[in-house]
Formats: C-alpha cells, structure tokens, sequence
C-alpha cells in the first residue's frame, strides 16, 4: 500500500524530473497576500509570479502545499469529522508553470503521473473542460480519454478568477468512478452530488486578463496553476472511499482512541475524526507562528483547539488529552515537515495549558445549555440571547454552541445572537480585518524588475557611494525630489540595513556629489518588492536629487553602533534562555533599536528572580569573553546541519549568512561541540562579542498566549541604567542607615511593614463600608428589585480591588440576592457586582456590570456569572449606573 507519505514523494520527485523546482511548502500565514487569513492554496505563495510583479530564477515548480480552510471565506469547519471529506488542514499537491508550459505538456503530465506513476486505471477517469475550450477537449482526447467521458461545463465550476478582474482562465478537472455500487452522477449531471464520482485533480488555465468593464484579452504569460488534495488522492489509491480512512489519519484516529481509552470506531467515530483533524491544523499553526488569541488568526486557531477539547470530553476524557497526540503525528508528518518536530514542545505546552483552562468552563457552560434547552419545546431553536451569554461569559463561540446542539439535533437562532451582539458591542466577532504582512506595491517590483536587487555593502562599512536609479513619492515613481520635499531613493549600492529580522532601518545622509552641500536626510530604511529593494526614506534639505546622479551614502555612525550592539547581545540572550529554561524557547518577534533591545519567546510561565539573574550572568559572562563574531555563508541545510537556530518569520534563499558567537570551555554543550550561539541572521552585528559593552535585563512580561518578553539594555544604556541604580542604591543605604551587605534584608523588613500598614487600612475600609459610612448618604438597605433581593452602594475611599472582598462579604449577608457597589476612586469610578449562587441562572453579575459602566464613561467589563468588574471615568453618574444595573433585574 502507497502511503500518503510515499505518495506526496511520488508526486513532488515526478515533477522534478520533468524540470520542476520543488519549493517547500510556504507558512500557513500568507507573507504576500493580506486579504487571506491561512494559506488556502498551493498557488497563494506564487501570486505575485502570476501576476508579474515577481521574478525568480525558475519557470516551473512543484510544491506540497500546507492548507487550513476553517476562517474567512473558505471555511469547512461545521462539516469537519461529519464527512467524508472536509478538513481544517490538509495538504495540496500541486505543479506550476510561470510562461513556460501550457495545456500541451499539463494535461499529459496529469494523465501520465495518474494512470503510470499511481496505477489508476485510465478506463475509470473522467475529465471537464469549460464548454468552449476546444483545445483542452482535444488534448483530452489525444492522451486517450474517450469523448464520451471529456464533459463541456458552462459554468464557473471549470472557469478560475484570481478576483472580479485580472487574471482568468478556463479549468480542467479529472474525476474518478467509484463504480455503480455508490449513488451519483457524472459532473454536471442532476446527480453529481453524489459520492460515485470525485474529482481529484483541478488544473487552471490561465491565459486571460479580465478587465472593469467585461472584456478579457490574452495575457502576455500564460501559465498553469494545479491543485490535488493529498487527502483525496491517498483515499483512492488507498481504496478507501473516506479520507479519515488513510493510513496517516487512522494512526492519528488510533492514538486518540488509545489515549481516552475508547473505541476508534464505536459510537465516539465522529470524535475521534475531529480530534485527529484538530490536531493536524493546531498543531501546525502553532509550528508557523500562530497564538491562541481572542482576535484574529488567533481566535480562529482557539476555536479549533476547544472544538477538538469539546469531543475529547464526550469522549469521556477526564484530563487533558489533546497535547499527548502530539508525537503520533510528528512520527507521520515530522520528516516532511521539519518545523513540526522544532516546535513540538511549543505545541504540546500551548495545548496542555488550553486544555486545562478550557475544561474549567466547559462543565459550567454545558450545565448552562442543557438549563437553557430544557425550558424550551422539543426540537425548539436555542435563543440568540442564550447562545451569546454562552459566548460571552463562558467563551463559546457560535460554532462550538451549534457543533453541541447538532448532535441534540438543535439549532440556534442566529439572527438573535447577531442581534445580542451588536446590542452589547460584543468585542469579539469571527470577522479578520486582514493582517500579516502589508501588500507590496507594484511601484516596487517594477523597480525591481527594472534595476535588479540593491546591492547591500553595510556588513564591511558605513560609507559608499551610490548611483540613485528610482525616487518615489506618494506611491508613484518620479523623475527626482525637490528641496523640501519627503519620498523614497533608492541607490544601486547601500550600506543602509533596510528594517528586517526585528533590526531597525539605518537612518543617515545622502550627499550629492556634484555639490556635498546639497543633502537628503534618511529618516527610515525600509526592505520593498519582497526584501529584494533596499528604500531610504528621505526628506530633501538642498539641492535637487534626480535619477541618475552619484551620491554618497553616509550611515548614523553612533546609532548603528549601539543598535549592532543590541542585535548582538540578543543572540546571546536567546540561547542563554534555551539553556536556562529549555530547547522549546524559540524567538517569536524581537526589536533591535538604538537604545534598547525586546525579544519575545515561546515559554509559558513568568521568569523567576533566580532564572532572569542566570541568563543576565551567562550573557555578560560570553560578553567579557570577547571572542570574534564569525560570519560564514552557507547553504540553509548545512546551516541547520550545525544547529543553526533559524529565527521566526524570516525567508532564507538558496544561502544564508550563519552569526556565531562564543566559545565553550567543555562545561556545556554547543552545536557544533565548541560554538555557544549559532544562528541565521542577516543583520548586522559587532566585530568582537566585547564590543557589546555590558548587558542588563529589564525583566521579563507576558506577551501573548505561551508568549513572553524580555526588555534589556547595552553599552551606554546599560552603564547608564546600572550608575543610576548604584546612587538609589547608596541613597538607600543612607536612608536606612545600613551596611551593603543588610541592606536587602532591611528593605524586605520595611516592604513588610508596608504590607501589613496596607492590610489593615484596607480593612479599615471594607469594615467602614460594610458599616454604611464609606457610602455616600449611608448604607442602603437591600430592595425587591424584579423578585431578587438588591443591594447598591456608591463608596469614597475605597479601591477597586477593595470591592470583590466587599462583594462576598454582602452576599453573605443577603443569602440570596445581587449587589452592585462603585467606588469614587478619585477622578474615576471602579465598579463591582456579584451575584449569589442560587441566582446565576437567571442573572449574571458580567450583565449588571455592562449596564452600569457607560452611565460612568466607561466601557466593557466583564467576569464571571457572579462576579464581575469595570471602570469609568467618573462616578459623578453613579445613581443612573444603579438604575441601570435596576432595569437588567427588572427585565
């Protein structure tokens, strides 16, 4: 049996031979194309070869493409694990040709890898070509499909569109018999939603230009574009006629199985299809870059991880078990995809932690659909209302409530959920506004193509001369720059970095030099048309500088210098933090600027005091070593084959420039057995790990989900920062009259002091409110208020975080009841409700907050059913807060 394993290698190793470059596939976070959310496609890493903009050294290539459909336009996520079919993730196989090849050689090269290289009988295949593309048909029919299985579409079925204009053409799709035993019809037929016949390959024309107006003309370059879902294609070769039946998703479908200890076929079928499939697409989002957030690809990747939780509680799962499936699918897809196996244990740290957060709402939140479900007729739709509260107290999305209710064979009423959230502002909506890299504009690549890359001499010097050969302004090329006027050079040759791999842009001067006295001030450095354009933003201060004209280019000396010196030093911090917190730390964003350096990194939990002093010693330790800083130039395989940390969200070409820093003495353990920090890097760096001066951490905060950041400072900042703590320091001292040496014990003594101070002064508060005379007009006895018992209270000299002690301790009070108290904290307003347990079910204490808060300024607030907390801009509205939090009881 062909695995999918041997089958994607059969598929790239064929193209090869016919002349194609097998690219790797491109991250699922498109770099070149913001209106995507994933990468939905093989061709989406190519657009800009279609179009023109771009040039690469090769005409044809082939790729196994990553693909996540579960957001945005193209989105399976409702059907995954119900189907036979669907998937969050899957892989496209696919051939490409930019202006080389047409019809002639793609069709054969299609029937050929078929009916030869994979074995399928050619007597089984059937072809659709748009219903005026004569050619195809008759290729078809040359390569030996009979016409009576070659069938004309009309429709956009087989015509492909890039959008409603540009580039355009017509498709041929292939499609196999299963055989009479399976209900369907052939394509186009009135039974062609049937599962006899299933297309397994799409290969796109594209020979039109398609214009405003509805015409079309050839393009000068036409090209083919193909896509085969690797999925589809293992099934049939496979014999099987459902892709959860191949062998890589069956050993995932077996580990699921084995890990919650249940049948893989049995009644759990459907849980374990969505858990091995939610475990592909997490998995690798995760592997190229992508957070659990509450917005954007973020939130998209958060719902398909509590989906996947949801079946594996159904399942009867009682711990986590998604993070421990994650090496079953390294041993299928790690030799494929290398990145897997790099980040797993990212992966499996990121799906423990939202396992374990997920599981404890999940209970609540189910407990609160089945109250909801059970007030209603049989098979009556859920409310709107009650599917957002489910969203917005317990953070289910709409899907997850719909997935739920598809097996109690329910639905929800969407238009009230859409109705609760626009009433409610609600902040979190499945909508993406587009991210990821800003689109490049064509003014670049025709740049590009006109004058070829800039030649980049900033590794060996700071000064040069340059011949300017385009200046933009206002996204146009123009013929020269005025005095006074900002806009874009770009030179032939530069030692300016243009901004990339978390360095800064060079700012500086350029000098004509026909007259030195007339000047271009750099503000900026920018990398345009794909990295291969280094752009000096500038403003005219003298002189007139025009296409053509020589200049010198002149670097800002003291602000490159220290922002090598930062660059350096955060080489040297990531793998001091690899060595103090483990091989999962990975870079994932940093800031090399002039006065100071941020690098974020994949690790779960905050530093402790005694890690952050480790790293902070180890970095100064290699500075003082003062050993050369070596630069080679070597290909991206050899590069990883010294253990060369390759940095996140970079693009490496066919070489890169590999930075190694430090020497080991045999006490540790380096790439290379000798070499402390090895990576791929193209920025610049210092000639001697010396030259960084010193080194001295900020501290370290959460970024993001599993994400953290360091601040550090170097050389003149650090000297800088390390003179004003020593005078804090002494001044202490004096203060407190103590040696050096007692003086952090005494301080601890005194913070301790302050502590217990602060303790019973807040006390004091509480039991001042508690007795009515923090309250401004005294303390309000409790009210019937819509049949629940209402306490409200406006306080003075009362902290916000003083308010949830006080909260509890009314609700004691009540023993059943809701409470609302806001806090004049001096300019603004802090605000706090609670409901007692018995009440939650009918009202939520994150309601009463969100009523009261934009009578006070405010907006927002949120917390649990019966908690919950917000703030304002001033208290001055308080009575109308309370009259609204009134109103939600009331109704």
């Amino acid at each position: 049996m062909q695995t999918l394993n041997d089958i994607r290698s059969t598929f790239l190793s064929y193209f090869e031979k016919q002349g194609h470059e097998v690219v790797p596939s491109s991250p699922l976070v498109p770099r070149n194309d913001p209106t995507l959310m994933f990468a939905n496609s093989g061709m989406v890493q190519f657009k800009n070869l279609f179009t023109g903009l771009e040039r690469r050294d090769y005409t044809r290539a082939t790729t196994s493409q990553k693909c996540v459909r579960a957001g945005g336009k193209h989105n399976d996520l409702d059907n995954v694990g119900y189907t036979a079919r669907h998937h969050t993730f899957f892989e496209m196989l696919g051939n490409f040709s930019f202006g080389d090849y047409f019809k002639t050689e793609a069709i054969p090269f299609a029937h050929e890898l078929i009916t030869r290289d994979f074995g399928i009988d050619k007597n089984r295949l059937y072809a659709t070509v748009y219903h005026t593309d004569d050619e195809a048909f008759e290729i078809w029919k040359k390569v030996g499909i009979p016409e009576s299985r070659i069938i004309r579409i009309a429709t956009s079925d087989n015509f492909w569109q890039m959008g409603p204009t540009g580039p355009c053409g017509p498709c041929t799709e292939i499609f196999y018999d299963h055989g009479d035993h399976i209900w369907g019809g052939p394509p186009g037929s009135a039974e062609e939603d049937g599962d006899r016949f299933i297309e397994i390959w799409n290969i796109v024309f594209m020979q039109n230009e398609q214009f405003e107006d509805g015409s079309m003309r050839a393009l000068d370059m036409q090209s083919i574009d193909t896509g085969m879902g690797l999925e589809r294609i293992g099934a049939l070769l496979q014999g099987k006629h459902d892709n959860y039946d191949t062998d890589l998703m069956r050993a995932l479908i077996e580990a699921s199985a084995d890990a919650t200890s249940s049948d893989p076929d049995g009644p759990g079928k459907t849980h374990h299809r969505v858990i091995a499939d939610h475990l592909r697409s997490t998995s690798f989002l995760i592997a190229d870059g992508v957070m659990p957030s509450n917005d954007g690809r973020g939130y998209v990747l958060r719902r398909i991880m509590r989906r996947a939780m949801r079946h594996a509680h159904m399942l009867g799962a009682q711990d986590p078990v998604m993070y421990r499936l994650v090496p079953a699918l390294v041993r299928q897809m790690g030799a494929a995809y290398p990145e897997l196996g790099r980040a797993q244990p990212l992966i499996e740290d990121l799906l423990l932690g939202e396992e374990t957060k997920f599981k404890q709402t999940l209970d609540r939140g189910l407990k609160l659909l089945d109250d909801e479900l059970a007030g209603l007729p049989e098979a009556a739709a859920l409310p709107g209302a009650a599917a957002f509260k489910l969203y917005d107290t317990y953070g289910f999305p709409l899907d997850l409530t719909q997935d739920a209710l598809r097996e109690k064979g329910r639905s929800v009423d969407t238009d009230g959920f859409d109705a609760a959230m626009a009433e409610q502002k609600a902040k979190a909506r499945a909508a993406w506004s587009g991210s990821g890299e800003a689109a490049d504009l064509a003014v670049w690549f025709d740049i590009a193509e006109a004058q070829g890359a800039t030649d980049f001499l900033g590794y060996d010097t700071e000064t040069a001369e340059g011949q300017i050969v385009a200046l933009v302004r206002d996204g146009a090329a123009v013929a020269a720059l005025e005095p006074g006027e900002a806009g874009w050079i770009v030179l032939n040759q530069t030692p300016f970095y243009g901004e990339s791999g978390g360095q800064v842009g060079d700012t500086g001067i350029l000098r004509r030099l026909e007259n030195e006295d007339d000047q271009a001030q750099v503000t900026d450095t920018q990398r345009m048309a794909g990295g291969k354009i280094i752009a000096h933003q500038v403003t005219i201060g003298q002189g007139r500088f025009a296409k053509g004209e020589p200049v010198a280019a002149e670097v800002d000396h003291a602000r490159r210098t220290n922002i090598r010196a930062n660059h350096s030093a955060t080489h040297l911090l990531h793998e001091a933090l690899r060595r103090a917190l483990g091989d999962h730390v990975a870079q994932r964003g940093s800031l090399n600027a002039a006065d100071r350096l941020r690098f974020d990194f994949s690790h779960s939990k905050a530093l402790t005091t005694e890690e952050l002093a480790q790293v902070e010693v180890e970095v100064n330790d290699f500075i003082r070593q003062n050993t050369p800083v070596v630069t080679r130039i070597m290909a991206p395989d050899d590069a990883r084959g010294l253990g060369a940390q390759a940095l996140f969200g970079e693009k490496y070409g066919d070489e890169v420039r590999v930075v190694s820093m430090g020497t080991l003495d045999g006490s540790g353990k380096g790439a290379d057995g000798q070499t402390y920090s090895i990576e791929l890097c193209g920025g610049t760096h210092v000639r001697r790990t010396g030259d960084i001066g010193s080194f001295v951490l900020l501290g370290d905060s959460a970024s993001s989900s599993g994400v953290r950041r360091i601040e550090a400072l170097t050389g003149p900042q650090a000297q800088a920062h390390a003179a004003q703590a020593a005078s804090v320091l002494s001044a202490l001292q004096g203060e407190l009259k103590t040696t050096p040496d007692q003086l952090l014990a005494r301080i601890k003594g005194e913070m301790a002091k302050l502590r217990e101070l602060s303790n019973e002064v807040a006390q004091l508060r509480r039991d001042l409110a508690m007795a009515g005379g923090a309250g401004q007009g005294g303390g309000t006895p409790a009210r019937d208020v819509g049949g629940v018992k209402f306490l409200a209270q406006v306080l003075s000299g009362v902290s916000g975080k003083d308010l949830p002690p006080l909260i509890d301790a009314h609700k004691a009070q009540l023993g059943s009841g809701a409470v609302l108290l806001i806090a004049d904290t001096g300019g603004k307003a802090a605000v706090a409700a609670g409901v007692t347990e018995d009440l939650t079910g009918r009202v939520s204490a994150v309601d009463l907050v969100k009523a009261a808060v934009p009578e006070l300024g405010g907006k927002g607030g949120g917390g649990r059913p019966d908690m919950a907390q917000g703030g304002g801009a001033s208290a001055e509205n308080a009575q109308a807060a309370i009259a609204a939090a009134e109103k939600v009881l009331e109704e």
